[in-house]
């Protein structure tokens, strides 16, 4: 059967118009759309499963695996996510949160194919949760470009560090310390290692896979 999340959901979106007004139906039209071209779309590219995904107020990415046989019932009516498992600044007390996929947010994941990411908004009650990441941003969008009448441009530079994983005990052990980290390249110690030729192409296998990627989701 359907979780109480989803019931809860369906439930708010049939009330009267004083409860939901012109914004409900809008809502529930854009969601009926909205999964039909995510299904649309995964038909298409032979998707088996879709990550229903949202941010939360640390900037971990949570998600739900959804089957294709079931993503246009659950896209419309939404993922429920319970929202205080998460870091949303919420307690039991507040309800199942239920997550919106965007279908413009449709992406395969090119090191799994049967799988696509779709981005969600969070709504509780019937209505965006404020403070989802998602929403203060569309919102911020929307504020810069009615008051400051100007369009919001930013670039994404995204950078890490790969380290040596940590020395595994023998079966039966206990645990050692944890270590303190190192860097996964032993021959990596110049002062300015910053474009190195020999140390990218130390690591040119994982390098190519992020730029193959990376090329195919359009980046």
């Amino acid at each position: 059967g359907k979780s109480a999340a989803v019931r809860s959901f369906q439930m708010l979106s049939t009330k009267s118009a004083g409860s939901w007004g012109a914004r409900g139906g809008q809502r529930r039209g854009m969601a009926s759309a909205g999964a039909e071209e995510i299904e649309d779309k995964g038909k298409r590219a032979g998707v088996e499963f879709y990550q229903f995904s949202f941010v939360d107020l640390f900037g971990v990415q949570r998600s739900k695996l959804v089957p294709a046989a079931r993503v246009r019932s659950i896209a419309e009516s939404g993922a429920g996510f319970a929202g205080f498992a998460a870091h949303l600044d919420m307690t039991p007390a507040d309800g199942d949160l239920l997550g919106i996929p965007d279908p413009n947010s449709f992406a395969v994941l090119p090191w799994n194919p049967r799988v696509a990411w779709v981005a969600c908004d969070l709504f509780l009650n019937g209505e965006e949760l404020a403070h989802a990441p998602r929403n203060v941003l569309r919102n911020v969008l929307r504020q810069v470009k009615t008051k400051l009448k100007a369009h919001l441009k930013t670039g994404v530079e995204c950078e890490f560090f790969l380290l040596a994983p940590p020395p595994r005990a023998p079966p039966g052990a206990p645990p050692p310390p944890p270590p303190a980290p190192r860097i996964a390249d032993p021959c990596d110690t110049q002062l300015k290692s910053c474009y190195d030729a020999q140390a990218l192409m130390r690591r040119f296998e994982l390098i190519a896979s992020m730029m193959e990627h990376m090329h195919a989701l359009g980046w």
